[in-house]
């Protein structure tokens, strides 16, 4: 099926560089050749580590397997986890070299065997198990949604992550219902603005949010109450509501734990869904891995027996690619779709950055300057000056350290939206 889908899958390339106000190459698409294999641009991850392991070379361009769809990208998401892949700073790390990215948007260039419901030339988003900056990748279909006509590739390749994540703590983990009080760390990130936009279709939340000062101005309007990140939030929380809250999503881990558990109401829930606060450096650090270890409150199921309280986990990716929810969270991104078309959510995008762009991106992310998601845009012309730092000849040294409030470190980027 997928050698039947050669000649749409050229107009389909084809297609992709009209949008992109280019000429079709000759032979019909863009794609470079090496003998009879064709390649593609893609970001590899060298060996865990620093920015310096990050460059963008050519790999040959895969091909769909039975089940599979191949898609052409226009745009990939940057996550935090993504970070943490650099790093080596997760639960059994894949090999190396790689090529990272759990999401992307594109257009469907080709079909596998058995593959039902898809058509060359649909406009998609998709979850993939790495490789999802590049070019083109291959997903399974269960993997793979179609996007609304009105949807920028942009858009589509910041929602998959952020709002599947939110909703499903909230309204498949935590039970969100009119009149309950939700407490998100973090609130300018992508998860957090899609939290703070899935608890305004629900009457009556009140939604407390921390985050850097510098990024209340632009989000204030988002949440309810905002605190500084750095602050004593814990106080400023029982000022306002003296039994705290019925909801604590928490993507920092370390000493928080302890504070979301002391604020939760009773029959309150408690959400870990990610340790953000074990990334300091450019490079893993044991000393902040053991630092965020030794602070995080030793739990007494005892304890949360007789105070009422409930403490769970959530990590997407688990449930998806090793416990096989693809069914589940296909039906909530139907609902998700719903609520983007009703215009009750809409993704918020940071910036775009080209793939040879990734380094200055990332270090983005890690000064924590986004408000909203940071997106890979494949037909994106690089900056110059950035371009020169991620090619495949980059031997670039180790950037600086995190300076939290550090307002310079978070103006570098090359495109706003």
């Amino acid at each position: 099926m997928a050698k039947e889908g050669v000649e749409k899958a050229e107009e389909t390339e084809q297609m992709i560089e009209k949008e992109a106000g280019k000429e079709p190459a000759e032979g019909g698409g863009g794609s470079h050749r090496l003998g009879d294999a064709q390649e593609m641009r893609a970001v590899v991850l060298a060996g865990f580590g620093g920015l310096n392991k990050l460059r963008v070379t050519r790999k040959a361009m895969p091909e769909p397997q039975d089940g599979e769809l191949k898609i052409r990208v226009k745009a990939c998401g940057l996550n935090f986890i993504d970070l943490m892949v650099r790093q080596g700073n997760i639960d059994n790390p894949p090999k190396t070299p790689l090529v990272p990215g759990f999401e992307c948007s594109g257009i469907v260039e080709a079909l596998g065997d058995s593959v039902k419901g898809y058509e060359i030339g649909d406009r998609v988003m998709a979850f993939v198990n790495y490789n999802a900056w590049a070019e083109v990748v291959c997903t399974p279909v269960e993997f793979v949604y179609k996007i609304p006509d009105d949807m920028s590739f942009s858009e589509a390749a910041a929602f998959p992550m952020n709002f599947v994540t939110a909703y499903m703590m909230l309204f498949e983990v935590a039970n969100l219902r009119e009149g309950m009080s939700v407490l998100v760390h973090s609130a300018g990130g992508g998860v957090g603005q899609a939290v703070a936009q899935l608890c305004s279709t629900i009457p009556n939340v009140t939604v407390f949010g921390t985050a850097s000062t510098f990024k209340h101005e632009a989000i204030k309007d988002s949440v309810t109450h905002l605190f500084d990140r750095n602050a004593d939030y814990v106080q400023e929380v029982k000022r306002i509501s003296a039994e705290g809250v019925d909801i604590v999503l928490d993507c920092l881990c370390g000493d928080n734990t302890g504070k979301g558990l002391s604020l939760l109401k009773p029959l309150g829930t408690y959400i870990l869904y990610g340790s953000s606060n074990m990334v300091t450096g450019e490079t893993k650090s044991f000393f902040s891995f053991a630092k965020s270890w030794w602070q995080v409150e030793k739990v007494n199921p005892i304890k949360l027996y007789e105070e009422n309280k409930v403490i769970a986990g959530f990590s997407l990716l688990n449930l998806l690619f090793k416990q096989g929810r693809a069914g589940l969270i296909r039906g909530v991104v139907d609902k998700l779709i719903s609520l983007y078309t009703q215009k009750k959510i809409k993704p918020v995008v940071d910036s775009l950055w080209a793939l040879e762009e990734v380094k200055e991106a990332m270090q983005r992310i890690h000064d924590r300057g986004n408000i909203g998601k940071l997106i890979l845009d494949v037909e994106k012309t690089p900056t110059p000056l950035m371009a020169n730092d991620s090619t495949e000849t980059s031997e670039a040294g180790e950037e600086e350290e995190d300076h939290e409030g550090d307002s310079e470190n978070k103006e570098r980027m090359p495109f706003i939206q």
